[in-house]
């Protein structure tokens, strides 16, 4: 019975890291997102487009605040995910 209990905590923290690694590369894509929509609105040739590079620079914004306020919550630090940006970036190149 009790080898049942430390395989079912094991899965347990297994999860939870999984969840913060998930967490980290949410909140790189929505860093990416996020520029790539600054840049595009900067870069904008028709007016139409205006509106909708401002809702999705707001919409990946309010995402990213949300995302960080996860990782601060769960004691995630903004070094760990500069350092698996910096390792993804490496490992693209």
């Amino acid at each position: 019975m009790k080898n049942e209990y430390v395989k079912e905590t094991a899965l347990v923290e297994f999860n939870e890291i999984e969840g913060e690694e998930e967490l980290i590369l949410s909140i790189i894509k929505t860093k990416k997102n996020l520029h790539s929509a600054r840049i595009n609105f900067e870069h904008v040739d028709s007016e139409d487009l205006v509106d909708y590079y401002i809702y999705q620079i707001k919409a990946n914004q309010a995402k990213l605040d949300y995302l960080i306020k996860l990782a601060k919550a769960k004691g995630i630090i903004a070094d760990i995910i500069n350092e698996v940006e910096f390792k993804l970036q490496n490992k693209a190149s």
